[in-house]
């Protein structure tokens, strides 16, 4: 909560807040070390069609 403040209070260089209210760190997201919620981030970002890996054999046929 202490991090929180000095961030609001504009004493953090490297961390703030954006206009959504996330936090920050050199512009990455900061997530809450909740097991939770890491978690489900991991679980959203497996299933999303984004992230998609084909493995070994495309990539070499690819770079072939």
């Amino acid at each position: 909560m202490e991090k929180l403040v000095s961030i609001n209070e504009g004493k953090e260089v490297d961390f703030g807040i954006d206009k959504n209210g996330v936090v920050r760190y050199r512009g990455r997201v900061c997530v809450p070390d909740v097991p939770e919620l890491g978690k489900m981030i991991l679980e959203q970002g497996h299933r999303s069609g984004l992230s998609i890996h084909l493995g070994v054999t495309k990539m070499y046929q690819d770079l072939k």
